[in-house]
């Protein structure tokens, strides 16, 4: 019988199951997602692995090595990213696991990624090897090059600019007006912002079921009463299972350069997908990241959480990450430079 998509019989598991046959060829295991729509890119995936005489992977004989093109495939076949794997399986291909070491990597990475930065060097060589290599059970801790991270963002947006880029979306895309006030209000990455389903809100208690976005788990997050309102308001007016129709990409990124331009009273080229740029504005550094970067500075000054309590929040893994959003307590203890004697008042 064809490969079919079914329930886990394990309830504890959201995942669905890939069960079936395909040219001869058996399969019984998870997809290792909860999303029917991935979980069918996963089926197609497998056929053509078994088309292509790659399914199962072939096991190592007694005493050798597992290669890195079986360890990829097996991470692909979990489900995961395929994103810049086709490059490292064509670079390492049946090379045992246990040959690739640090140096290995670092020549993979200087071969593969010569004329990039740092940061885009570690998204696509460091990174996706780092998560093959583990997803095989190998417990090797990777170096990552200088500056991996990338520059890091203080910037963020002041009140009075950040509703009034909201404000200017309402007038024209009351749905995009919306999802800016979700990021702002709760902090996600746009991913994750656009991968919440009608089912992960739950606007009686006033919270959000947020799915998992690089590398982070589920996690609750809180809607503030001005937040629920438009969510409640939102999903009333349609009936779909995505809470945001928008996918990431062109599109998406000209309705923020529209709200920005238009709050600004400036106008907005048309988009086209070739010859569009943004004409430069004073909010041409805003993107919908900054959104995320606003939420924990105003997380820090106004409501006076700490590094640990954004860390328990979810919304970053460990306190050096969280550690950036310091600026907010710094600012706040220069406005303190006011009580400091003045010669006007006689020193005192």
């Amino acid at each position: 019988m064809p490969l079919k998509i079914v329930e886990a019989r394990n309830k504890k598991t959201k995942n669905l199951y890939i069960r079936g046959s395909y040219l001869g060829v058996a399969v019984d295991k998870t997809s290792g997602t909860a999303r029917r729509s991935v979980a069918i890119a996963v089926v197609k995936r497998i056929e053509r692995a078994i088309e292509r005489g790659e399914y199962p992977p072939r096991q190592a004989a007694a005493g050798e090595q597992p290669s890195f093109r079986a360890a990829a495939l097996g991470y692909i076949e979990a489900g995961r990213s395929r994103r810049y794997v086709a490059a490292l399986v064509k670079y390492f291909g049946d090379t045992p696991l246990a040959e690739i070491d640090q140096a290995a990597i670092d020549r993979a990475a200087m071969t593969l990624k010569p004329d990039v930065s740092n940061a885009t060097r570690n998204a696509a060589i460091y990174t996706p090897l780092s998560a093959i290599l583990h997803h095989a059970g190998i417990a090797m801790t990777i170096a990552r090059p200088p500056g991996a991270k990338g520059r890091v963002i203080n910037d963020w947006l002041v009140p009075s600019d950040a509703f009034g880029i909201i404000a200017a979306a309402e007038s024209f895309d009351p749905e995009f007006a919306t999802l800016l006030a979700f990021l702002v209000y709760t902090g996600p990455r746009i991913a994750a912002a656009l991968d919440l389903q009608r089912e992960d809100v739950h606007l009686d208690d006033g919270t959000a079921w947020a799915r998992p976005q690089k590398g982070q788990p589920h996690m609750e997050v809180r809607l503030c009463e001005e937040l629920c309102t438009r969510l409640a308001a939102h999903l009333a007016s349609h009936d779909r299972r995505r809470v945001f129709r928008f996918r990431y990409g062109g599109h998406l990124k000209h309705l923020l350069t529209r709200a920005k331009l238009s709050y600004l009273g400036l106008d907005c080229p048309g988009r086209r997908p070739d010859k569009w740029r943004e004409p430069p504005n004073r909010l041409s550094w805003v993107t919908f990241h900054i959104f995320r970067h606003t939420w924990a500075t105003w997380m820090r000054r106004y409501g006076k959480v700490d590094v640990k309590g954004l860390v328990a929040t979810g919304n970053w893994r460990d306190e050096r990450s969280a550690a950036r959003y310091a600026h907010a307590d710094a600012r706040e203890e220069w406005s303190k430079v006011e009580r400091l004697p003045t010669m006007k008042r006689g020193g005192l």
